[in-house]
């Protein structure tokens, strides 16, 4: 049997540099297009479908994206600061090398994604669906998330650092260095979707009226 390592292992993550960028506007993105070295501020992208867009080596600085369909969409070394969203839809879509940070999204549904080497930092959502999504190298900094659904993720090397979550569901949770140390958490469903994360003590302590129930464990002073 091998031998259990000792310290959990950290997302992996470079610094992004991106290359000189051409201001461009919203209208200039379409679904099913390649968007490469672009810089938006302040646009407005309401209602509009990028299904299956790519957008590499990208900023994206105060942008509205209500209802923005990004299903299937591709986000590759690409910065996004500030974006406010009440209702995402970024379903089957992949983000590499992304950074997220000081934005306020409502519902964000990332349903069967595939988001690797991200970061998001300073963000605050009502509710993130990534059920079924693969997250490898992903750190979560200084963010609330009032619901948070991991269920039936595979998930490796990720970390929460000076977070807060209202309801983390984990039902066929695939964990492995899942380091949950720096997350309040208010509830939790699916206990046994636990295995392969890391607690600290105290929040070991917080769950064990839950852990005694789930395992059916009768606690007799």
């Amino acid at each position: 049997m091998p031998r259990r390592r000792a310290t959990t292992r950290q997302p992996v993550l470079e610094r992004l540099v991106l290359p000189d960028l051409e201001e461009a506007e919203a209208r200039q993105l379409a679904a099913q297009q390649s968007h490469d070295g672009l810089r938006l501020v302040g646009a407005d992208l309401t209602g509009a479908d990028l299904t299956g867009a790519t957008l590499a080596e990208c900023e994206l600085i105060d942008v509205t994206a209500h209802t923005t369909v990004l299903q299937h969409a591709r986000l590759i070394e690409t910065r996004i600061q500030r974006l406010h969203a009440p209702v995402l839809d970024a379903t089957r879509s992949t983000w590499r090398d992304v950074e997220l940070s000081g934005s306020r999204i409502g519902a964000l549904d990332v349903y069967d994604a595939e988001i690797r080497s991200t970061r998001i930092t300073g963000s605050k959502f009502d509710w993130i669906n990534l059920r079924s999504s693969t997250l490898e190298d992903v750190l979560f900094e200084d963010c609330s998330i009032d619901e948070l659904d991991l269920g039936g993720i595979t998930a490796s090397r990720v970390a929460f650092v000076g977070c807060r979550v209202g309801s983390l569901a984990l039902p066929h949770a695939r964990l492995e260095d899942v380091d949950l140390r720096g997350l309040e958490i208010g509830a939790i469903g699916n206990l046994e979707g636990l295995a392969g994360a890391t607690l600290d003590t105290r929040q070991v302590i917080d769950l064990a009226p839950a852990l005694a129930g789930h395992l059916r464990i009768r606690v007799e002073g």
